[in-house]
């Protein structure tokens, strides 16, 4: 037996975990029609056979027609939800995992305009800021109807065979109720605190009457709304100690904060750059108070952060979210003493984000993650050693040299600069990002691990590759900034590139024209505004940073709003020229003939990147397929078979940023799906 406290087992009720480390609810959007299909399956077993002691499913679940999720969430409403939730859960179970769901009613925190178009409820007509829908309020007969819909929901789980479930109360309709700022209703279900805790009392009542008092039921709940007029820190303590005398309750899942707005969330569930484990005294503070199991996650991203939340008596269970979606084998690696070789959670975010744009939960720096059923999350052996050369060591060609090195290949990477790191250790420059880092570090340890041979400070051209006498070549070379998109005036400007690398200083008076919508150009504001400087970053889109997403953008805001910026939407740079020892920066639009002018002292453009190509094209007519890739192949995940130039001697491929600028997911994408079968 293992000494660590986190892999001590824990007794919740008749239910044994067999070590503390659990994933908390969460929806990364793969149900197909509501329903936890194939997709959906594969991601939980994957982390269940990999030795985590409970796995709950969706965040949340919906049990009403009238709650219908803003993305693809699963539909406990339907009955049809048993039997696909039964074979997840007896998968997961035959690994020695216990799986749980939770359950909700979204009340305001949805739209009128989704599924049956029904009219979203509430128990107050106050609209929520994020999904911007004035709300119903709720008669008597909406009370008992979602009640019996939240029991209904319930028994069908108890049928499929899960562990427990939980209740979902901090957004959604449960603590609507809960909360002054969003309940206006009369007695029963108003009014004092009691008055407001009477839905979801009466809710866990039905239950216990429908599912027996040994099926597990917890709730996950703010304890403070941290909103001027909301719940406090006082009213959770005495919220928690009520759940707890009830009876009716077996856990308790805490977190702290709201997630009306995009702020609000972000702080609920932190992104890189804030602090981690921002809410685990407070959670602790809640199990001092009530003595009763509890749970917890938000930001713990390492295993020694979560080591100590247990050790120390803060919590009895520990959730490590997206650091299972960043390594799914996380506990398998602890058992094993294998921590240093945790793929670490960078908390970009890209998986949240994704999702509340529409998307499929995708992990930034495991591409494998949600795509279980076509992409290894171990690597595989290759069936004979082949001689891999890898020009680039950005993202892409790190990825690369890791996948074939565990593939048994011997690999040469070749890179220009003086390490690893690409785009990435630009972007990381940033002390905001300087997380990203860890996704090259990982994977330059990996390598090494696996004697790949580095040539830093090269500049390899055709007759460097010749003379590795490889079997395979992988162009990942990337690309540079381009700027030249103006009318006149090119020569005048710089990239925002040339300002997060400190080759060009800050002015005092910046346009910035973000024509890509990505990081590169809120960075770009935030350390030119960060020395007194004037901003404004102007977009022809007509929102501005559409690929940084919500959750990440928040960070920016809060360091550009309480500065001199200024954000303009619907206009494009169309030239520059000097004026004195001024720049006039003329401004179109796409919606007429129109101008405005700005005078400035810089100008500052983030256009993407162009391939640094090169060297592909040089090599291409050298290489047997010629460069060409078989797409079917790719997606199907089989091997590439094309040669259409037999008498040579090598294949070309070309991944990432050298092919088109895209994103650092994209990039790892590239290469695991291409490498993984060579």
């Amino acid at each position: 037996m293992s000494n660590d406290p986190l892999l001590q087992p824990y007794q919740l009720k008749h239910l044994t975990l067999r070590n503390r480390i659990m994933i908390t609810s969460h929806e990364p959007a793969y149900p197909e029609d509501g329903m936890p299909k194939g997709r959906y399956r594969a991601y939980h077993v994957e982390r269940a056979r990999a030795g985590v002691a409970l796995t709950m499913t969706a965040g949340s679940a919906a049990v009403s027609r009238d709650s219908p999720p803003v993305f693809n969430n699963i539909l406990a409403w339907k009955d049809e939800v048993v039997g696909w939730m039964k074979q997840l859960v007896d998968e997961c179970h035959d690994h020695g995992a216990a799986v749980m769901i939770q359950l909700t009613h979204l009340g305001r925190r949805t739209r009128w305009d989704k599924a049956d178009w029904l009219p979203v409820v509430s128990p107050s007509h106050e609209r929520e800021a994020a999904h911007r829908s004035f709300p119903k309020k709720m008669e008597d007969w909406d009370i008992s109807r979602i009640i019996r819909d939240y029991a209904d929901a319930a028994e069908r789980m108890k049928a499929a065979g899960l562990d427990g479930i939980e209740l979902q109360a901090y957004g959604h309709l449960m603590d609507q109720f809960w909360s002054p700022l969003t309940n206006d209703l009369d007695d029963p279900y108003g009014g004092s605190l009691d008055n407001r805790l009477r839905f979801t009392f009466d809710i866990l009542r039905e239950i216990r009457k429908r599912c027996g008092e040994e099926f597990i039921v917890g709730v996950r709940y703010t304890g403070d709304e941290d909103l001027p007029g909301g719940l406090t820190a006082d009213d959770g303590i005495t919220i928690s100690q009520k759940l707890k005398d009830s009876g009716l309750v077996d856990f308790l899942n805490v977190v702290k904060g709201h997630i009306d707005t995009d702020a609000g969330l972000t702080d609920v569930i932190p992104v890189q750059g804030m602090r981690n484990a921002p809410h685990l005294e407070f959670a602790g503070q809640i199990r001092k108070a009530t003595n009763f199991p509890t749970f917890h996650a938000a930001k713990i991203p390492d295993v020694p952060t979560a080591r100590h939340a247990i050790a120390s008596g803060l919590l009895d269970m520990v959730g490590m979210t997206r650091a299972h979606m960043a390594d799914p084998h996380l506990v398998r690696k602890v058992i094993e003493g294998r921590e240093d070789d945790i793929r670490p959670c960078v908390g970009a975010n890209y998986c949240l984000d994704r999702i509340y744009q529409g998307g499929l939960a995708f992990c930034l720096h495991n591409a494998a993650t949600g795509r279980e059923e076509t992409m290894p999350h171990t690597i595989p052996p290759a069936p004979a050693t082949k001689r891999i050369t890898i020009i680039g060591a950005g993202p892409a060609g790190m990825e690369a040299a890791r996948v074939a090195a565990e593939r048994g290949h011997e690999v040469t990477v070749f890179e220009a600069a003086d390490q690893p790191g690409g785009q990435i250790r630009l972007t990381a420059l940033d002390e905001r990002r300087r997380e990203m880092i860890s996704i090259i570090a990982w994977r330059q340890a990996q390598c090494e691990k696996h004697g790949v041979r580095f040539h830093f400070n090269t500049f390899a051209d055709a007759g460097d590759v010749l003379a590795t006498d490889p079997d395979e070549v992988i162009v990942a070379t990337g690309g540079l900034p381009h700027i030249e998109v103006l009318s006149a005036g090119n020569d005048l400007i710089c990239s925002a590139w040339d300002i997060l690398s400190g080759d060009v200083k800050p002015g005092q008076n910046v346009l910035i024209f973000d024509d890509a919508g990505d990081h590169a150009a809120l960075q770009a504001a935030d350390l030119i505004s960060s020395t007194g400087a004037a901003v404004e970053i102007v977009t022809p889109d007509r929102s501005f940073s559409p690929e940084v997403m919500a959750m990440n953008l928040v960070p920016y805001m809060r360091n550009l709003q309480q500065r001199d910026t200024t954000f303009t939407v619907t206009w494009r740079l169309m030239s520059v020229a000097r004026e004195g020892n001024m720049l006039r920066a003329t401004l179109g639009s796409d919606y007429g003939d129109f101008s405005r002018d700005r005078i400035v002292d810089q100008v500052v453009v983030n256009h993407g990147t162009r391939p640094l190509d090169d060297l592909y094209f040089e090599l291409r007519p050298l290489s047997s397929n010629l460069g060409e890739v078989d797409y079917d192949a790719l997606i199907a995940g089989t091997a590439q078979g094309l040669r259409p130039n037999p008498e040579a001697r090598f294949r070309l491929f070309r991944i990432g940023d050298a092919i088109a600028a895209r994103n650092t997911h994209a990039a790892i994408y590239d290469a695991l799906r291409l490498v993984k079968d060579l």
